[in-house]
């Protein structure tokens, strides 16, 4: 399994990204589960609301099975909270706590993300470092 944040999926669906084809090379290698949350998905629909079309795409994706979205329950929301005020000096946002809360709950250490600069400093159980697809931006 692996987390997935919004700058990969939105480089995925908007062709003028710069990434676009880098995170589509990679997601054809990929054979785990995508796991995301709503607020990596709101995000990204907002990111994505210059056409209808793109935001269907991204719809059909997730119909389709492309991304699992994990809801988050009382304990996960407690613990964004908790990671947002430690790490309010970045600061970190819901989506991303989100997804930190998420590795811990599930024991998941990797994430396709381009925000390297938070998630190098992010940390999960016992302080652990994430592993980030791509491993170079």
């Amino acid at each position: 399994m692996i987390l997935i944040d919004t700058g990969p999926i939105v480089a995925l669906f908007d062709k003028d990204d710069r990434y676009h084809t880098q995170c589509l090379e990679i997601l054809k290698e990929m054979r785990e589960p995508l796991v995301t949350t709503w607020p990596v998905l709101t995000e990204c629909f907002y990111l994505l609301n210059f056409s209808w079309e793109v935001q269907d795409s991204l719809w059909l994706f997730i119909r389709r099975g492309g991304i699992e979205i994990y809801h988050l329950g009382q304990d996960l929301l407690i613990r964004c909270h908790e990671l947002m005020k430690q790490y309010s000096d970045l600061p970190m946002d819901l989506a991303d706590a989100t997804l930190v809360a998420l590795a811990d709950f599930l024991e998941v250490h990797k994430v396709f993300t381009l925000d390297h600069k938070d998630f190098s400093i992010y940390r999960f159980k016992q302080k652990k470092r994430f592993t980030l697809i791509p491993s170079i931006i």
